[in-house]
């Protein structure tokens, strides 16, 4: 006797099959093109949801930062995407970015630049503009938060020290590593960047508050002060 539900799955159109894919399969076994089919429900004529999917993709090279960077204009220029798929695209990408901003439940024990990058990439890769964090550190180098200092434009942002330092008396941090993202893509420090590491960590040693690294972060990757033996 065959299975009643694997029977309706087989009669739905073709553009619902992802979501047969999820039922049977689980989450992980789709392709990001049939996660995203699943958001968009439905397809153009001549065209079901995958390959709308897929097309909208290969627009931003298969990049799903570059696709969080689309505005709701850029979205509705695809045939087939009107305002409320454009809506739902944005809001799920959200989502997923929102998702690095939940409280840290377990706290990330930080030992290398890579374990730093981990803990806060997620919220700087769809940025055009700059912004500069702060991940705050307890003695056994556990992340005790992420704090936001500044949001600029989109070749820098202002930091104050004094602020710097503040946050971090407050939390009563035992380290402290920058962060700062370059939207253009270049990894190389600047020496307003240069030069304000050389602040931090004189005002660290002062206050007993370690500068452990300064990260730059793109979409290409890191630089890391620390690494690169310039802290």
């Amino acid at each position: 006797m065959s299975d009643p539900l694997y029977s309706a799955i087989h009669a739905w159109a073709e553009e619902d099959r992802p979501r047969e894919k999820m039922l049977l399969k689980g989450k992980q076994a789709l392709s990001d093109a049939e996660l995203l089919a699943i958001l968009l429900g439905a397809g153009t004529v001549g065209e079901n949801a995958v390959d709308l999917a897929r097309r909208i993709l290969h627009s931003v090279d298969h990049n799903l930062h570059e696709l969080g960077k689309r505005s709701l204009a850029d979205l509705q220029r695809f045939r087939g995407i009107g305002e409320a798929k454009a809506i739902t695209i944005a809001a799920a990408l959200e989502l997923g970015r929102r998702r690095q901003l939940s409280d840290l439940k377990q706290r990330p024990r930080i030992n290398s630049s890579r374990d730093a990058h981990q803990a806060i990439a997620g919220l700087l890769y769809d940025l055009q503009h700059e912004q500069f964090w702060l991940l705050l550190l307890n003695k056994a180098n556990e992340v005790m938060a992420r704090e936001q200092l500044s949001s600029g434009g989109i070749s820098g942002t202002v930091v104050d020290v004094k602020m710097v330092f503040k946050l971090a008396l407050d939390a009563r941090a035992s380290g402290i590593i920058a962060v700062h993202n370059h939207p253009s893509g270049n990894l190389q420090p600047s020496q307003a960047d240069i030069e304000l590491t050389r602040r931090l960590r004189k005002a660290g040693e002062i206050l007993d508050v370690a500068l452990l690294d300064h990260l730059i972060i793109s979409e290409r990757g890191y630089y890391s002060f620390a690494d690169e033996g310039a802290i």
